[in-house]
Parts: C-alpha cells; structure tokens; sequence
C-alpha cells in the first residue's frame, strides 16, 4: 500500500463511487463530471447522502488524479472529458478486492455479512469464507481493519483506512434507546433484512440505470 495516500471525504466518495459505476454499469463508464456527481449523490448506497456541487466533484476528481487513483480520458470520439478510477494500478488492487474497498468507503464500517450482501453487486462473493479470503489480504496491506460490534451486535466490522475517520466507528448508545429490554435474543434477522433491502434497492438502482441507457439508445425519454 502506498501509506502516503489519504483520502478526504470527498475524494473518497468518487473515488468509490468511480470503482462501483466500473463495475456495475461498464457501458456508462468512464464518467463526465455530471455523472459523477450525480453518482455520488445518489441516495441509494450511500452513507451519508451528499449534495456535492459540479465545482466540488470536479476539484475532488482532479485530487485523485493527482493522486494517481484516477485518469482522465477521452473515450472514442467523445470531445467531452472524463473520468474512471485507477485503483488497479494505484493500489495494486484486483476486481474484487476494489468492490470491497468501494463499499467500505461508500457505507462505512459493515460487519462480514453485510460487507459480502452488500458488495456482490459488484463483484459475485459467494459465501462469507470467499469473503474473507479478499478481505484478509487488505488487512494484511494496511488497506482495511477490524473494529469492534456496534452496540447490541456481536459481529465484528470492518473499515477502509484510505480515509481515516470516514465514518463514525461507534454508533451512539442513545440510537438503541428504542429497543426493547424485552426483545427476544439478538438483532441479527433485522440486520439481515436490512442487509437484503439494500441489495434489493441497489439491484432496482442498476435497473434503472440500464433501462436508461436503453432509453438513451432508442432516442426515448426514461422518467423514474
């Protein structure tokens, strides 16, 4: 890992935001700064919802160029400029090991079964021993942690660590004070089901991205 790159928040969002466009929906891929801002203000899989400004993503766009974790391009006889990442040859990192860098930075801590949910959109980890065979290398290079359970959780969490102090580690003991002292074991099954309503809503997000493109094709306008 190159220990001197650090991310501000900014440049975290596009950044993983660049990684997961790549993978998710290739031929929209590389981005102009319109696309990239409205991909990091989308309100679907991120955690917080920014309202970033052009003039903000394309300042945090340049950073990462500077930076060598992105480029810019001029795709086929486009005249606009623009973007994709360059995590392969930045950080050294392969598909997989850049979906779970992009969903860290994007989401913040996520135990392993929501890290493995949650990331499989964009690279297919099919059981949580796959999972951690991507993830223990990252740990060994310095590019993720292990932290410990949020409250009331016995599963431990992971966080990236290009943009130390992204996001918050301890959830608040006070977003707990609804719960009942009387609820029945742990709150895995909420979490699960969280887990799987967010793969659902990033699945209807990739829809409605490729139902757009096809729209875009066929010169009809896509309104949703």
């Amino acid at each position: 890992m190159q220990r001197d790159v650090q991310l501000d928040p900014y440049e975290a969002r596009l950044f993983g935001m660049l990684i997961e466009k790549a993978l998710t929906t290739p031929e929209q891929y590389p981005l102009t700064v319109n696309a990239a801002m409205n991909g990091a203000n989308q309100k679907s899989n991120r955690d917080p919802v920014l309202a970033l400004k052009e003039d903000q993503v394309l300042m945090a766009l340049e950073r990462l160029v500077q930076k060598y974790l992105a480029r810019k391009v001029f795709p086929g006889n486009s005249r606009v400029e623009k973007y994709c990442h360059n995590g392969k040859d930045g950080l050294g990192l392969d598909a997989p090991e850049l979906a779970i860098m992009a969903e860290l930075l994007m989401r913040g801590p996520q135990t392993a079964g929501e890290l493995r949910t949650r990331a499989s959109r964009m690279q297919p980890i099919e059981s949580l021993d796959q999972l951690m065979n991507i993830v223990e290398p990252l740990i060994e290079r310095g590019f993720v942690q292990r932290v410990p359970p949020a409250p009331g959780s016995r599963a431990e969490r992971y966080v990236q660590s290009l943009s130390p102090g992204l996001h918050p580690i301890d959830v608040p003991q006070s977003a707990y004070a609804g719960a009942s002292s009387e609820s029945p074991g742990p709150a895995t099954p909420v979490a699960n089901l969280a887990a799987r309503i967010d793969a659902l809503e990033a699945d209807l997000e990739r829809l409605r991205q490729q139902c757009r493109a096809l729209a875009t094709k066929l010169g009809q306008a896509f309104d949703a």
